[in-house]
C-alpha cells in the first residue's frame, strides 16, 4: 500500500498511566501518526505533560509531547484517531463519547471487547473482523468508530493459536500463565506481595482469556460475529518479573497432531502483503526457538521491537495432543503496541474517515 501522504494527527486517552506513557513512546517518530493531543484525568488537566508524569519509560521524555498541555477526556480533541488508555472504571462513556463526535477509537481497555457490534482485532489473526465496522456506525449511529484489541496474555495466545487452528482445528487447551508486575500498571502490586512469591489470580484474567481467545479465532459472516468453538482452561498468576507475560500451554486438536506439525505450521506463518506494510509488523510476528531453556522474558522479550511472539519447548502432550512454552511482551504487543498497529491496519484498508 501507499503511505499516508502526511502524519495523521491522533490523541492519547490516560496518556499519564503505565499504557498511556508506551504510546507516548512508542508513537515517537511514528512515520504515520503525530501526537497532537494528550489527555488525562482533571488533577492533570490543564498543566504541561513533563509536569504531571512521573515517566516510566527506558528512554527520555520525548520533547515533541514535554511541555504539551494535558486535556481533559473528553471530546473534541484534535486527533482523527484516538488511543485510549483508560481505566476501565471510567473508560466506557467517555470512548463512546469520542467515536460518537466521528473519532476512530482504538482502545486498550476491556470495556467493549465483548460487544458484538466491536471487532476484537489482532492483524495477524483476525484483521478481517474490522468488516464489522460499517453496521457499528449504522446501529450506534456514529461518525466514528470503536475498535478493541485483546488482553495481554490473550494477545500472545491467540497469535500461536491462530495458524494451528487454521491448519488444525483447535478444539481444546489449557494454558497457565506466569504475568510480568507491569499488567497490572504503576505502582501496581505491592513489593512485599510480589517479591520472592507468586500469586495464583488475577481477577477477571481466566474469564477474559477464555472469552476473548474464541472470539479472535472465531468467524464473520454478514456483519456477525460468530465464537470459535474451543474449550479454555486457563489458570492466571502474577510472578516477580517486570515485563513479559510466559504462558506455558497445552493443547488438542480435531484430529492427532504432532509436535512436528506444530513446528512447521508456526515456521511457515508469515504476514501478508498489507501486513508487512504496516510500520509496526515485525519481520517475523512468530518465533519459535529450539533452545530447551527457551524462551525467557529478560532475554526474549524485545525481540521484535516487543511485537515477536516467541515459543519453544515444542512437545508432546499426555494429556491432549503438544504442549509448549510462549512469551509475549505484554505492554506492547499486548497492548499499546498492538493497538497501534491495529490503527495502522485502519489507515491502510481506509477506515479511518
Amino acid at each position: 500500500m501507499t503511505p499516508p501522504s502526511s502524519r495523521i494527527p491522533v490523541a492519547i486517552l490516560g496518556a499519564t498511566g503505565t499504557v498511556g506513557q508506551k504510546f507516548v513512546r512508542l508513537l515517537d517518530g511514528h512515520p504515520w501518526f503525530e501526537v497532537v493531543a494528550l489527555a488525562a484525568s482533571e488533577r492533570s488537566a490543564g498543566r504541561p505533560y513533563a509536569d504531571v508524569v512521573r515517566w516510566r519509560e527506558t528512554t527520555p521524555l520525548p520533547e515533541a509531547v514535554a511541555k504539551m498541555v494535558v486535556a481533559p477526556s473528553e471530546p473534541p480533541l484534535p486527533g482523527r484517531i484516538v488511543f485510549s488508555a483508560l481505566e476501565a472504571e471510567i473508560a466506557t462513556p467517555i470512548e463512546q463519547a469520542f467515536a460518537r463526535a466521528g473519532a476512530t477509537v482504538v482502545t486498550n481497555t476491556r470495556n467493549h471487547r465483548m460487544a458484538e457490534d466491536v471487532p476484537l482485532v489482532i492483524p495477524e489473526v483476525n484483521g478481517h473482523h474490522l468488516d464489522v465496522l460499517p453496521r457499528q456506525r449504522a446501529g450506534r449511529g456514529w461518525t466514528g468508530a470503536l475498535v478493541a484489541n485483546p488482553n495481554c496474555s490473550t494477545a500472545g495466545l491467540a497469535m500461536v493459536l491462530a495458524p494451528l487452528h487454521r491448519a488444525f482445528g483447535v478444539d481444546r487447551i489449557v494454558v497457565n500463565t506466569m504475568q510480568a508486575v507491569s499488567g497490572a500498571g504503576y505502582p501496581g502490586v505491592a513489593s512485599l506481595d510480589i517479591l520472592d512469591n507468586v500469586i495464583p489470580f488475577i481477577g477477571g484474567e481466566e474469564e477474559k482469556i477464555a472469552a476473548e481467545t474464541c472470539k479472535l479465532l472465531g468467524d464473520m459472516t454478514a456483519g456477525t460475529f460468530r465464537n470459535a468453538a474451543i474449550a479454555v482452561s486457563a489458570h492466571t498468576n502474577r510472578v516477580p518479573v517486570i515485563d513479559g507475560h510466559t504462558e506455558t500451554v497445552s493443547v488438542g486438536f480435531a484430529r492427532r497432531v504432532t509436535p512436528d506439525e506444530v513446528r512447521h505450521a508456526l515456521l511457515a506463518a508469515a504476514p501478508s502483503d498489507l501486513l508487512r506494510s504496516l510500520p509496526s509488523t515485525p519481520e517475523h510476528p512468530i518465533v519459535v526457538d529450539p533452545r530447551p531453556d527457551r524462551p525467557q522474558p529478560r532475554l526474549d522479550r524485545d525481540r521484535g521491537r516487543g511485537m515477536t511472539v516467541t515459543v519453544g519447548r515444542i512437545r508432546p502432550c499426555p494429556v491432549l495432543d503438544v504442549r509448549l512454552v510462549l512469551l509475549v511482551h505484554n505492554t506492547i504487543r499486548g497492548a499499546a503496541g498492538l493497538a497501534i498497529q491495529d490503527a495502522e491496519l485502519l489507515v491502510a484498508r481506509g477506515d479511518v474517515a
